[in-house]
């Protein structure tokens, strides 16, 4: 089972295809992540990541919604 963390986008690499490349911040913690699969992402969108694949862009109030409750979670 895989679980997904939301993760902001706070740069871009150019490139096409499998060149073009986000930094994904997961609260302090970034990876680079291929937007391959979704081309039409921007700085400040939030993702779903998988084996460095952008597979999914979210919804900003879900995003910070289920950031919120793992916080939540890990402070108790």
């Amino acid at each position: 089972m895989c679980l997904a963390i939301p993760g902001r986008v706070v740069a871009i690499s150019g490139g096409e295809g499998f060149d073009r490349r986000a930094t994904v911040d997961y609260d302090g913690v970034q990876q680079e992540a291929s937007l391959a699969y979704l081309p039409e992402t921007k700085i400040g969108d939030y993702l779903l990541v998988h084996v460095g694949f952008a597979l999914t862009c979210l919804d900003p109030e879900e995003a910070e919604r289920v950031l919120k409750e793992i916080r939540e979670m890990m402070a108790e």
